[in-house]
C-alpha cells in the first residue's frame, strides 16, 4: 500500500470515529446552533487543540502507560464525568430560566462565562477514552517501515482534519432551515441536550 493512500484509509478511519456520538459532538452541536458560527468554529478550534495531546500521547506510545496507570485514568475518568454533569447542569438551569420568563419569539443567545475554546478544549482533555482510542486507531499505521516523518502526519492528518471537520460542522449547523427549526424548540433541545450529556456523564461513572 502505497503511503498516500494508507494517509487516506487513516483519515477515513479518524473521520467516522470523529462523528460517533460523543462529549466532543454533542457540545459542539448545541453551541453552533445556540451561540453561532463564530462560537461553533472557535470550540473546534478547542476541541483540535485537545487533539493535540490525545494524538502526541497515541503516537509516542503513551497510552500504554495510561492504560496502566490506574489511578490515573480512574481520576480523570471521574473528572470528565464532574465536567459533563457540570455542562449539563448548566443546561437545565438556563432552560428553567427560560421556561420562567414565559415564551419569546427568538432564542436569546446568553453569554457564556466560559470561552467556547475552554469548554472545547476541556471536553475533549478530560475524555478518558480519546488516548486510548487514538492510540487503538493508529497503532496498525504505526509499524516499521514507515519514513521519518510518518509519526508527524499521522499527528497532523489526527489534528488538522479534527479541527477542520468540526469547525464545517460548526458552519453547516448555520443553514437557514435548520437554525429555524431549532429556534422553534429551542428549550426542548436544549434539555435534550443536557439530559445526553447526564446520560454519558453517568455512564463514565458507571466504568
Amino acid at each position: 500500500m502505497s503511503p498516500a493512500v494508507e494517509l487516506a484509509a487513516f483519515a477515513g478511519v479518524m473521520a467516522l470515529g470523529q462523528f460517533s456520538p460523543g462529549p466532543d459532538m454533542l457540545l459542539l452541536t448545541r453551541t453552533a446552533l445556540r451561540e453561532g458560527k463564530a462560537a461553533g468554529v472557535e470550540m473546534a478550534l478547542g476541541i483540535a487543540c485537545g487533539l493535540v495531546v490525545h494524538s502526541a500521547i497515541a503516537v509516542a506510545g503513551l497510552a500504554v502507560v495510561f492504560q496502566r496507570t490506574p489511578a490515573l485514568r480512574e481520576g480523570l475518568r471521574w473528572l470528565a464525568a464532574g465536567y459533563l454533569l457540570w455542562l449539563a447542569l448548566g443546561l437545565f438551569r438556563q432552560v428553567v430560566r427560560e421556561w420562567r420568563a414565559g415564551p419569546a419569539e427568538e432564542v436569546m443567545v446568553l453569554p457564556s462565562r466560559h470561552r467556547p475554546f475552554l469548554r472545547g478544549l476541556l471536553c475533549n482533555l478530560l475524555n478518558p477514552k480519546a488516548a486510548l482510542f487514538l492510540a487503538a486507531v493508529s497503532a496498525p499505521f504505526l509499524g516499521p517501515g514507515h519514513p521519518e516523518w510518518w509519526p508527524l502526519a499521522i499527528l497532523g492528518i489526527v489534528v488538522v482534519q479534527g479541527g477542520g471537520l468540526w469547525a464545517l460542522w460548526a458552519m453547516v449547523l448555520q443553514w437557514k432551515p435548520l437554525r429555524m427549526r431549532y429556534e422553534r424548540a429551542a428549550r426542548w433541545i436544549d434539555a435534550g441536550f443536557g439530559i445526553a450529556l447526564a446520560l454519558l456523564a453517568v455512564r463514565l461513572m458507571a466504568g
